[in-house]
């Protein structure tokens, strides 16, 4: 549970409040070493810029400091003229570099965040299907939504803020070490305070932020699982217990809310004490270097100007470095991925043949806790299989081993003799094609919809496979045909005619085995039944293991297995099974009547 920790505490963040892992620091570290690599020759020039608008503001101190020892000495003619000129000639070269530096920052930052986007893209779509399953909808939302939002503010100007202080402070470091040593000693006499609160901040707010994006996720788990469920919530009278569930973890998150600003509360206020405290110690050691005659006016003159400059890079430093502790929070997060062993496979492992055999397999999903328990089924090559039982024996989670989605615990799940465990998803996904009740809609034409699962498909090849789940109908209403907009922003399709676009993209993709996890639910069973005859034809020769909880499409296949408790207790086709009177024969009985 998310709590609010003391402040003389380190507090942890929860484990239990996201399903993705979290980067580890050398996950972090790496991956910002490889985005500056990528970048260094953008990051180069913004430093060589910032270096010379630096320079450039330095001419003021010293052009300063050199009237004031000009009158010190007793001249006559200042020359002004000349020191206008050479300052007004900084000031506009300053000027120039300034905005040079603001531009390149800007685009370092905006390329650096792009990298990032597409980086977290790749990797996501890359990971096993069943890391994927199991995350959720909550913490993944998070992460692509506030986590990037997090970061973009920090990769548009964090990054390069901070390289710009670094540089400014240590160049201004360096000009007052040549032009007074004395007084670049004195600004190490607010160092111990400066050091001790940093190291009292950062080794707090690393962890704390860490937690609040924590908080925040687990906020967002809730929030979107009682919206998703709102019917269900409804109908059981859960609305309480949801209100309450969100109440708590709200409540959470807002304790490490005010718990971080807490510590900005002590942070901020002690970094302007040593501001100040770096100007007088360089006011009082160089007048009383003055006054022993260690240094001139016009020294001490330049020097205060460099030691009240520094106060902008310093705050600068700390503050985006501050920045940069949320920021490095999301971004472990948006790196963790990288943490997940991907779902390579060996490269090598090829099947030979079309047959689906399941071998002694167990598999849970949580440790020490199976779901099946050491199920053997074997299904030969055109075969039309049934997996029919009560809810929660484990018929889906079959389903998801013989489609290659989840690995068994024990056991093997072969296609061919090649383990599908060992082969690549994306080989796998070749051979064998997975299709549930949930299906997406992407924002574009209903054409990109259909190409994801054939590129080069052509419009007759794209119209057939709509007719064969048939969606030509309505598809030829549209407006503009396959080039009408759909998804978000487009054109509005129903549920049951985004089922029908994605058993099209199944037509196309023309894979020979395919699991069907309730493929057809949200079609009525009129239409259901009409599709799975249209279907049936499409698919004459496939292997197709359906996931049946409409007892016609029991009867239809070839071979029917009933899972009780993830074990399957009978097997054979249908007359048999009725014929057995057994635990089928007794649904057959209820379905009818």
């Amino acid at each position: 549970m998310i709590g609010l920790a003391p402040p003389e505490y380190d507090p942890a963040a929860p484990q239990s409040a996201t399903t993705l892992p979290v980067g580890t620091p050398a996950t972090v570290r790496a991956y910002v070493r490889e985005l500056l690599r990528r970048h260094r020759t953008a990051f180069t020039v913004l430093v060589a810029v910032n270096a010379v608008a630096v320079v450039a503001s330095m001419a003021g101190p010293y052009l300063l400091g050199s009237l004031v020892d000009r009158l010190a000495a007793g001249a006559r003619e200042l020359h002004l003229e000349r020191t206008l000129v050479l300052f007004a000639v900084a000031l506009a070269v300053q000027t120039l570099f300034v905005r040079l530096v603001r531009l390149r920052g800007a685009m370092l930052g905006e390329e650096m965040l792009a990298d990032l986007r597409e980086d977290f893209l790749v990797r996501s779509v890359r990971l096993p299907p069943g890391v994927l399953e199991r995350a959720g909808t909550g913490d993944l939302l998070s992460r692509i939504t506030t986590d990037i939002d997090r970061l973009a503010e920090a990769m548009r100007q964090a990054v390069p803020q901070l390289a710009i202080g670094v540089v400014w402070a240590g160049l201004l470091l360096g000009g007052l070490a040549v032009t007074a040593p004395p007084l670049a000693l004195s600004v190490l006499v607010a160092a111990p305070l400066l050091i001790a609160v940093c190291r009292w901040y950062f080794r707090r707010a690393p962890s704390a932020y860490r937690s609040e994006a924590a908080g925040y996720a687990s906020v967002a788990a809730a929030l979107t699982e009682t919206v998703d469920a709102g019917r269900t919530i409804e109908v059981h009278r859960l609305g309480a217990s949801r209100v309450a569930l969100s109440d708590r973890r709200i409540k959470e998150w807002t304790a490490w809310e005010r718990y971080t600003l807490f510590l900005r509360s002590v942070f901020l206020p002690v970094i302007s004490l040593t501001h100040a405290t770096v100007l007088a110690a360089v006011l009082l050691i160089g007048g009383a270097f003055v006054l022993q005659g260690w240094l001139d006016a016009g020294q001490l003159t330049t020097g205060a100007l460099l030691a009240q400059m520094l106060v902008d890079p310093v705050g600068i430093v700390l503050r985006w470095y501050d920045e940069l502790q949320v920021a490095q929070v999301s971004l472990a997060r948006l790196v963790g991925v990288r943490d997940v062993e991907p779902d390579a496979g060996d490269a090598a492992v090829r099947p030979d043949g079309r047959d689906v055999r399941a071998d002694e397999v167990r598999f849970g999903y949580r440790e020490g806790v199976d779901v099946l328990h050491r199920v053997s089924l074997e299904v030969a090559s055109g075969t039309r299989l049934a997996l029919v039982g009560p809810s929660g024996a484990g018929k889906s989670t079959l389903g998801r081993l013989l489609a290659g989605i989840y690995a068994p615990g024990s056991g093997r799940v072969t296609l061919g003799s090649a383990e599908l465990a060992r082969m690549p998803a994306e080989r796998v996904r070749e051979h064998v094609a997975l299709v549930n009740q949930e299906h997406h809609v992407f924002v574009g034409s209903l054409r990109d919809n259909l190409l994801l699962a054939r590129t080069g498909a052509g419009d007759g090849e794209l119209w057939a496979a709509l007719h064969a789940v048939g969606a030509d109908g309505w598809a030829r209403a549209l407006d503009d045909g396959l080039d009408t907009e759909v998804g978000s922003g487009g054109q509005g399709l129903t549920p049951a005619q985004a089922q029908q676009v994605a058993l099209a993209r199944l037509v196309l993709a023309d894979p020979h085995t395919l699991v069907l996890d309730e493929a057809t639910s949200l079609l009525d069973p009129r239409a259901a039944r009409h599709l799975e005859r249209s279907l049936a034809r499409v698919l004459e020769g496939r292997t197709v293991v359906a996931i049946a909880h409409r007892l016609h499409t029991a009867h239809d296949a070839d071979l029917i297995a009933v899972v009780e408790g993830g074990r399957i207790t009978e097997l054979g086709s249908h007359d048999a099974l009725v014929a057995a009177d057994g635990a089928y024969a007794a649904l057959w009985r209820s379905w009818h009547g």
